[in-house]
């Protein structure tokens, strides 16, 4: 009966400590800058603006009188929030939105970049975890073929399992073939082959080196 016993609170413990493991953060908690930059997504309005299959002014999203209807308009969107947030990112322009999104990747490995303060970051934790602190992270892909677009999103803050992490990456917000409040990376790069997991890149914007993996 004893040995019943144990065995029984054996499992139990394991079961607890499994069901922990699942449910506790990956990559920290979401601090009050961290709020503030969720709240700034979430008011984003681009559920609504740089809809996919419109021309759009790319600084506010919506339609204009553009010849050519684009299909989609991540980059844009991109460029444009980082600019409320006085961060510069490649935009137009300095270059078209046509084919933006691999040319912002591009740049974004660059001095140019590293002069206006953004930097490599390790991987989708650090990533993750640097948006739950308040700071500017973008994910971007850069098409290997020169004649097709790559994407581009802005990692949001958000308290993810590990297991979510791992299967699949950090949460977004996107303008898009679909558009986006919240999403994770690997549907927000499923359009994209080569892209989830391994060809995506992630940068940060300010001065402060991205953690390094555990």
């Amino acid at each position: 009966m004893r040995t019943a016993m144990l065995i029984s609170a054996l499992l139990l413990t394991l079961s607890f400590s499994a069901h922990a493991a699942e449910t506790e953060t990956c990559c920290g908690a979401i601090s009050v800058r961290g709020a503030q930059l969720a709240e700034q997504l979430q008011n984003s309005g681009v559920e609504r603006l740089w809809l996919a299959g419109k021309h759009v002014d790319w600084e506010s999203g919506e339609p204009d009188q553009g010849d050519k209807p684009a299909k989609s308009h991540c980059s844009a969107f991109a460029a444009a929030f980082a600019k409320k947030r006085d961060v510069y990112l490649l935009r137009p322009p300095q270059h078209s939105q046509v084919l933006l999104a691999s040319a912002q990747v591009v740049w974004l490995q660059s001095e140019a970049a590293r002069t206006a303060g953004w930097r490599a970051v390790a991987d989708a934790r650090a990533a993750q975890t640097l948006a739950n602190q308040g700071q500017l992270v973008v994910a971007g892909f850069q098409s290997p073929d020169p004649h097709k677009p790559g994407h581009i999103a802005i990692v949001r803050p958000a308290e993810l399992s590990e297991q979510d992490l791992q299967q699949n990456g950090p949460r977004l917000t996107q303008a898009g073939q679909r558009n986006y409040l919240s999403v994770n990376a690997r549907i927000a790069f499923r359009y994209h082959a080569g892209a989830w997991p391994d060809g995506i890149r992630y940068f940060a914007f300010e001065d402060t080196i991205a953690p390094s993996s555990p």
